[in-house]
């Protein structure tokens, strides 16, 4: 599976994407800044969202539009994402921004519209955001474009994934990668649940990874031990410039940081693979072998006293001690010899 010049299936790295969200604050400016500074921090992708408030909820005032339990507490959803929106006419120019820089740029549509305005766009990549899991005529025409489909998975049920995956494979598209994530603003670290990246691999028969609320670089690190193949981080130049999710995305330091982090793990993870390096190789030399011990005469039985396995390694492996003992050396041999199986007439 490829996300523009990516590839998720091939020994990658980790495709790290850094979350626009609203962290603008309502300025193309910082947007701009924010892209690059991603770039600085060492994203692969900038990922945007594609949404009005008349496309993604509508302008009441009742009480059910009220929201409650989140940093947002008391705030209409409507007045939430007329702020937190990256107006349409935005787009192109960040697209650009972005294709200059080198990342990989792509959204999450909130309706078919916005899906229909980045098919004009040309994005490479479509992401379903948690709440829109249980939109299943909204996958259903996203995964219809025949392009990667990232789902994330923070408030659904095994029946809401089974729907949503089952959706893309009748458009015809197999083409998935199931986020974990939590949906808390900031999540707390003990539900990250992070073995459930395994399980999505293996219960649905997808590619998995990361999409996450949590302060810190704990969670993306251990995601990346258990094979996440994306990780997504909300990402903001400054928290100073403030914003709906400012208080839980990460700043370009600690972005920078994470991905360091991200970059190490993946290193010493490695491959299955029982070669060992050059360096390994020379650590052998302090392995055990068999060395004579004492002087020996020619026609002398070898014995626990004379022929004994020690540090270093540059002599007989040990595995052929049982085999050699209590047999004739053909020759004579002066303690500190590299036992060799030469020195014996029959074996």
């Amino acid at each position: 599976m490829r996300i523009g010049n990516y590839s998720l299936t091939q020994n990658n790295p980790v495709f790290i994407i850094a979350e626009l969200s609203a962290n603008h604050n309502g300025s193309l400016q910082n947007a701009i800044d924010t892209i690059k500074a991603a770039k600085r921090a060492g994203a692969n992708a900038i990922k945007f969202q594609t949404y009005t408030a008349d496309t993604i909820t509508l302008n009441v005032r009742a009480d059910d539009f009220v929201i409650k339990g989140t940093i947002w507490d008391g705030q209409l959803l409507y007045d939430l994402y007329k702020e937190a929106y990256t107006p349409w006419e935005w787009h192109e120019e960040l697209f650009a921004v972005a294709k200059a820089e080198g990342l990989i740029c792509f959204s999450s549509p909130f309706d078919k519209s916005a899906v229909d305005f980045l098919e004009s766009l040309n994005v490479p990549a479509y992401k379903i955001a948690s709440f829109e899991i249980t939109d299943i005529p909204l996958i259903e025409y996203v995964a219809a474009r025949k392009k990667p489909v990232i789902i994330s998975t923070g408030i659904a049920k095994e029946d809401d994934i089974k729907l949503a995956v089952d959706a893309c494979r009748r458009m015809g598209n197999d083409s998935i990668v199931l986020l974990k994530c939590t949906s808390s603003y900031p999540a707390p670290i003990e539900e990250a649940n992070l073995i459930m990246i395994k399980e999505y691999r293996e219960r649905f028969g997808v590619l998995a990874g990361l999409s996450d609320h949590t302060i810190g670089s704990t969670v993306p690190i251990v995601a990346t031990v258990l094979g996440a193949k994306i990780i997504e981080k909300h990402f903001i130049i400054d928290r100073s410039i403030g914003g709906p999710d400012a208080s839980f995305s990460m700043n370009e330091l600690e972005f920078t940081a994470m991905v360091k982090a991200v970059r190490e793990t993946e290193e010493a993870v490695g491959i299955v693979d029982y070669a060992l390096t050059e360096n390994q190789e020379k650590g052998r030399n302090f392995a055990r072998s068999l060395y004579v011990s004492m002087d020996i005469r020619k026609g002398e039985l070898i014995n626990e006293k004379n022929v004994r396995s020690v540090r270093p390694g540059y002599g007989l492996h040990p595995k052929y001690y049982p085999t050699i003992l209590g047999k004739k050396v053909n020759r004579d041999l002066e303690s500190g010899t590299r036992f060799s199986l030469e020195f014996l007439d029959n074996l």
